[in-house]
């Protein structure tokens, strides 16, 4: 099999970057790692596309029961091994398990938001070049997540949790330019599913210098030239993914 035709080679990237390439798969791409540079730069740039929606998610500490409890089944209360296997406790203490936690999670994460990152859309061996916008509510949780392809004129909305939308409002999107100017109104959220918003013309043009997404709530959809009248409520990084 050649691994370095440029689509398999994509893909292959793709899934290293995000630890879902296992077993002999994952042996034969190191292999080519340490032996073909060009392997390394496809790895490199999908890491780097990757960090910057893995940034949107804060940080998750689990509570000292989660601690307690993952020591208790891991350790029981004999006296911990001595001599060689004493190095085994020491590599799954709390700490150790904790990073193995956040970075389960944050792909988990990825990998539920954008299932097209690792080939699971047959129709593509390439992620398309799309603008993505993770928002998070205000106790950091993920809320929604909002992507278009780069030159789309459609923005695809889809809720991870419930938004509590008053009756007779609306939760309206807005994007947030890097430079300070004013926000302007994108589409409206539902408040649970998924929807498809219209846009006024393709992402590329609408949010190149766009830097953030934000959710207001509003006695009625945005017009052109609107600005937010009360507090956002939801609020996350927009990205480029290509």
């Amino acid at each position: 099999m050649n691994y370095l035709l440029p689509e398999r080679l994509d893909r292959l990237a793709r899934e290293y970057a995000l630890g879902t390439l296992a077993g002999p798969a994952r042996r034969r791409f190191e292999r080519l790692l340490r032996q073909t540079p060009v392997a390394k730069l496809a790895v490199g740039a999908w890491q780097e596309r990757l960090a910057g929606l893995a940034g949107t998610v804060p940080a998750m500490q689990p509570s000292e029961s989660v601690w307690r409890a993952l020591e208790q089944r891991l350790f029981t209360s004999r006296a911990a091994p001595e001599g060689p296997l004493q190095w085994l406790r020491g590599l799954l203490s709390a700490r150790a398990l904790g990073g193995v936690l956040a970075g389960a999670f944050v792909c988990a994460l990825l990998l539920r938001l954008q299932p097209g990152l690792i080939g699971m859309e047959p129709q593509s061996e390439v992620l398309p070049q799309s603008y993505v916008g993770l928002l998070l509510d205000a106790a950091g949780k993920p809320t929604v997540l909002a992507s278009s392809k780069r030159h789309g004129r459609v923005m695809t909305v889809k809720l991870l949790q419930p938004v509590d939308i008053p009756a007779g409002s609306v939760a309206q999107l807005w994007a947030l330019p890097a430079d300070g100017s004013a926000a302007f109104p994108v589409g409206v959220v539902p408040g649970s599913g998924t929807a498809s918003v219209a846009l006024a013309d393709t992402s590329e043009k609408l949010f190149f210098k766009v830097s953030r997404l934000a959710v207001s709530i509003e006695a009625a959809p945005a017009k052109p030239g609107d600005k937010p009248s009360r507090d956002f409520v939801l609020s996350g990084h927009c990205v480029k993914l290509w």
